[in-house]
């Protein structure tokens, strides 16, 4: 009898730890998505490394943030309407991959770079120069990638720099953004205007962003569709400056459950 009981007291531990990792794992598939920084185009708000939770229910779900391949719906449900200066990851529209960026422009917004400053609706966003980001000139992260540089060229380990500015949006949003040329390519273009059921994307590291600026024929990401979208980036959880967030020596405490702004 003992020895019944003791297997059945097993039995009724390996269901409880089942049980609780199928509810870990649909609370995750429903609420929150983990997204790791690979690049350093959302530099300085976002470094290569680090490491959050997307908020999957901020907008509601869509056929791609959705975690049943049953989903019976098309474009977004029970979605509220996303603001201007979130940070958003979201499904390239044509590759498929997931990207994060700001949110700049929503439906019937016109867009356009005039000499690096971004007009929205024909007015200028308001800018304050912050000094400089400054970083290590080394490969960063997994992938081993160098950073761009505004004082180039530098040499290894030497000191990287990129102007600094705080970007103030119509609705008050205030972040900072990076400039690496003076003038360059994606500096001065067209005007946008963003189509309905769609949004522009920038990255903060303006010189250092494929995003909205650039057509998907091109590479970029374009006007990405409401359905597309998969979640709100809101907190960083913790950040590795090393090859692997395994290696906690590398881990940079200032960003430990560091908000996303």
């Amino acid at each position: 009898m003992a020895s019944e009981k003791h297997d059945g007291g097993v039995v009724e531990t390996i269901k409880t730890v089942v049980y609780a990792l199928l509810i870990a794992g649909v609370f995750r598939s429903l609420f929150f998505q983990p997204f790791w920084i690979p690049s350093g185009s959302m530099k300085d708000t976002l470094l290569i490394g680090d490491f959050l939770f997307v908020n999957k229910m901020a907008y509601g779900y869509s056929k791609h943030s959705c975690p049943f391949s049953m989903c019976p719906f098309e474009g977004r449900i029970l979605a509220s309407e996303p603001t201007r200066g979130d940070v958003v990851v979201f499904r390239h529209p044509v590759n498929g991959s997931d990207f994060i960026k700001r949110l700049i422009g929503l439906p019937g917004d016109r867009i356009q770079m005039k000499n690096g400053v971004l007009f929205i609706n024909e007015q200028p966003v308001k800018l304050e120069d912050v000094g400089t980001f400054d970083e290590v000139f080394a490969k960063q992260g997994p992938l081993g990638l160098l950073p761009r540089c505004e004082n180039a060229p530098v040499g290894e380990g030497g000191t990287c720099t990129k102007s600094r500015q705080i970007e103030t949006l119509p609705n008050g949003v205030s972040h900072a953004i990076l400039n690496i040329n003076k003038n360059g390519f994606a500096d001065n273009t067209a005007e946008f205007t963003v189509p309905a059921g769609e949004y522009f994307f920038m990255g903060d590291n303006r010189d250092n962003s494929q995003d909205s600026r650039f057509a998907k024929a091109n590479g970029g990401v374009g006007y990405v569709p409401a359905e597309y979208l998969i979640g709100r980036a809101d907190r960083i959880m913790f950040s590795s400056a090393g090859r692997s967030l395994f290696y906690f020596w590398t881990w940079r405490a200032d960003r430990f459950l560091k908000a996303v702004e």
